[in-house]
């Protein structure tokens, strides 16, 4: 039973276990997926803003020292997007993840055309069909129980209205995720497997700062919130994170550009690349630097799941043990 289960996973990622490891940035760096590659599962390359000729050189390295599948996160929504875009079209990466927004229908065929498996996130119903029908290859659906930049629906709603709908897709879950149990039960729902980043942050193979990994070993899941937004005449992307002074200075920003808008003082533009902008270099500050006061400390719900620093294989390990057990479990009801 449970091989059937993980199998179809495995075959479209074409790893030994269907578990994702999400691109975060500044974290999930060539040291981390090269641990994940290794532990059999599947590591993606956080780009974020990354400077076009250093995201080059790190592509480059990714394809000749990683000799199983892995993906390359795109940001979307980030200024050195297109040319990030156009450098992989030139690179021999099986895999490429548009996140930040969804992609448009010419980049999902122009990926694929240059061979690459196409995946992306979906939010709500209507995007997740759009997609399909634009021939996207696999999603992700995250629920805002996750990390980083979040959409508006949880994971469990967002299960009832698109994984049920495609039956036939492959379709992966994300978003306050972190134990074996609940990837058992969504494989049974027919996902072909999962998505965690806020587990693998807590490995021992994670290059982020000790104080910022102490912050996500004390922190209870009611402590990641998301962000508001103020008004709609400045659009923000949600932004889970734990609680800070980095989140209430946030607040403040939108209000300070909110006025500037009203002002004419800027354009929507500007303001939307200062959020963006905001958020990249604190984000940097906690994971690089430790500032885990004024810094944004990125992190699901599912970081009130666990406290332990191990090493990505052990993590592994005890996800697809805890998933066996818990599938032998229901079958025993049967």
């Amino acid at each position: 039973m449970a091989i059937d289960l993980f199998k179809k996973g495995r075959d479209f990622l074409g790893v030994d276990y269907p578990i994702i490891s999400g691109g975060m940035t500044w974290i999930s760096d060539f040291a981390l997926m090269k641990a994940v590659s290794n532990a059999g599962a599947f590591p993606v390359f956080a780009s974020g803003n990354m400077p076009p000729d250093l995201f080059e050189i790190e592509i480059d390295r990714l394809v000749r020292e990683i000799k199983k599948p892995f993906a390359v996160n795109l940001i979307t929504i980030a200024p050195n997007y297109r040319a990030h875009f156009d450098i992989l079209l030139r690179k021999e990466v099986p895999f490429v993840i548009f996140a930040g927004n969804f992609p448009t229908k010419n980049d999902v065929v122009t990926m694929k055309a240059a061979g690459k498996k196409t995946i992306s996130f979906a939010a709500v119903e209507s995007i997740a069909e759009k997609q399909i029908n634009w021939g996207i290859d696999a999603l992700i659906l995250e629920g805002n129980e996750a990390g980083g930049h979040i959409g508006y629906v949880s994971l469990i709603v967002l299960l009832q209205q698109v994984l049920f709908k495609f039956r036939d897709f492959p379709i992966f879950a994300a978003g306050g995720l972190g134990t074996g149990q609940i990837m058992a039960h969504l494989l049974l729902m027919g996902a072909y497997g999962v998505q965690m980043g806020t587990r693998f942050v807590l490995s021992t193979e994670c290059s982020a700062h000790e104080k910022f990994k102490t912050a996500f070993r004390r922190a209870k899941a009611r402590e990641a919130i998301a962000t508001p937004q103020y008004d709609s005449k400045l659009p923000v992307v949600g932004v889970r994170a734990l609680n800070n002074k980095g989140m209430e200075n946030f607040g403040h920003l939108q209000l300070e550009l909110l006025k500037k808008l009203e002002n004419n003082e800027i354009c929507k533009e500007e303001a939307q690349y200062q959020v963006e902008n905001y958020w990249a270099g604190s984000l940097r500050k906690a994971v690089q630097e430790g500032d885990v006061e004024y810094g944004s400390l990125m992190a699901g719900q599912s970081v009130g799941l666990f406290s332990d620093i191990k090493s990505v294989h052990q993590i592994v390990q005890d996800l697809m043990k805890e998933a066996n057990e818990e599938l032998a479990r229901v079958k025993g009801l049967f």
